[in-house]
């Protein structure tokens, strides 16, 4: 089969475009905005990429158009396969039916963590020989890619392997589809990570994402296993409205369900029914990552992965691109990368950073680019999540169509003198070669390319 993907280079339809040629589909894409990690995968799978959406890509004469949920009416390629009757169908429902069907899948869904514990679900599983194929909205370090189809470990001639871990996202299908993609996957194993409000362009509150949770609840089996965050109302919440599955809670008081106690130097015990499993101990760093960590080893023993061996491949795990990668150091001052977007994942990000840097200045660079902050649904959280820096530098106007829409300086204001908004990528930079000296650390915060500020400023601080 020959499918061109429209919206190729986002992570999801990335991962996608990889795994369809490694079915062995003929695959070719198309996509307005092309920045890595995921332009050069798709480069290495030898993969053509045509940029922009013009109608005259239906001459490829492909036997399927998948769509992406970047494209809109109005799209001009799209308008044209709809004027001319041509087949289409979206990302999720396609992978669900020619990549998941007949496969044990274990998908992680919540508002935050999902590609951090999806890589570590399927670094556990790959640890314990399982071989498992995979799609995760970032590039795992212990694998070098986000998707692959995974074998039964017998080389070129073995056969697929019969489990699959997926980033499960609560965004919507597709313009055509307003279901969330999660409902495409049919999980036998679930992964409820953490929920709260976000995706203000789609949802209108909270009550509206807890739906689409509870839809997804409604697809996984009676034999197979819900794995719960236990601090999470919106969880208990969700649940609440049913389950016809088994369920395990994590994150939950010693005793009941999988449980953590925090070492002082960083590595923490995991315990099951109030008995220790054992001891993870990495470089990770972050509250939030040990629960990522206990969510991940709670589904890999529904699979049949013993709690110790999960941990000691944790012990091994080395984090994902964009979360807090270390980019360079320049004059004594250290750049890293993340993807936190959502005020809740910069306060976590910042705080794990603080932990591990202590008295060091911590100079947080932002740039509210998801739909949700563009909005300006989450800016009067912005200066809560930042406090714990001690300069923060907001970039407020991303090119053309991605500019905010509110103002970014009075957002920060609250922040006193050490919070600033620049309109001006280069003044921005400026501004932080100006206040860095040696010992801090630049933490760099967007889940888009920023412009490749990161390198921007190292090579100004060389």
């Amino acid at each position: 089969m020959h499918i061109h993907i429209l919206g190729i280079c986002g992570t999801f339809m990335g991962g996608l475009a990889v795994l369809a040629k490694e079915a062995g589909h003929k695959v070719t894409g198309c996509d307005a905005n092309v920045y890595p990690p995921m332009s050069t995968q798709l480069e290495a799978q030898g993969i053509e990429l045509i940029q922009g959406f013009d109608p005259s890509q239906v001459e490829l004469a492909p036997d399927l158009f998948v769509i992406g949920n970047v494209v809109s009416r109005g799209n001009a390629l799209m308008e044209e396969i709809l004027n001319r009757g041509l087949p289409y169908a979206s990302g999720p429902e396609w992978i669900g039916r020619h990549i998941l069907q007949d496969k044990w899948v274990l998908a992680v869904a919540g508002t935050h963590g999902k590609t951090t514990t999806s890589a570590m679900l399927a670094w556990i599983l790959e640890h314990a020989g399982y071989n498992p194929g995979f799609l995760i909205g970032g590039v795992p370090m212990n694998f070098g890619i986000s998707a692959r189809l995974g074998s039964d470990g017998q080389g070129s001639k073995g056969s697929p392997s019969p489990f699959f871990v997926i980033e499960a996202d609560e965004y919507d299908t597709a313009f055509f589809d307003k279901r969330s993609k999660f409902v495409h996957y049919r999980a036998r194993t679930a992964i409820l990570n953490n929920l709260e409000y976000d995706h203000a362009d789609i949802f209108p509150d909270l009550a509206a994402i807890e739906t689409q949770f509870h839809h997804l609840v409604r697809t996984v089996p009676g034999i197979g296993r819900l794995v719960v965050n236990g601090r999470e109302p919106a969880l208990q919440r969700v649940i609440a409205r049913g389950c016809w599955s088994e369920r395990e809670d994590f994150g939950v008081a010693q005793g009941a369900g999988w449980a953590l106690a925090n070492h002082d130097d960083g590595r923490f015990d995991v315990l099951f029914n109030g008995e220790l499993q054992g001891t993870v101990a990495w470089a990770l760093s972050g509250e939030h990552n040990r629960m990522n960590a206990l969510a991940a080893i709670a589904a890999a023993r529904h699979v049949g992965v013993p709690p110790a061996q999960a941990i000691e491949a944790l012990c091994a795990f080395q984090n994902v691109k964009r979360r807090m990668e270390l980019r360079g150091t320049a004059h004594g001052v250290t750049v890293y990368d993340d993807f936190a977007h959502h005020p809740t994942a910069i306060a976590t990000t910042v705080a794990g950073l603080r932990k591990k840097v202590g008295a060091a200045r911590i100079l947080a660079v932002l740039e509210p680019r998801s739909n949700t902050m563009k909005l300006g649904t989450m800016k009067d959280a912005l200066p809560a999540s930042l406090a714990e820096a001690d300069l923060v530098f907001g970039y407020g106007a991303s090119a053309g169509k991605d500019a905010l829409g509110w103002n970014l300086a009075e957002a920060l204001a609250p922040l006193g003198a050490k919070g600033a908004a620049f309109d001006d990528l280069g003044a921005l930079v400026q501004a932080v070669q100006a206040a860095a000296r040696p010992g801090d650390h630049v933490l760099v915060m967007s889940n888009g390319g920023f412009g490749g500020v990161h390198q921007k400023i190292l090579d100004a601080l060389a």
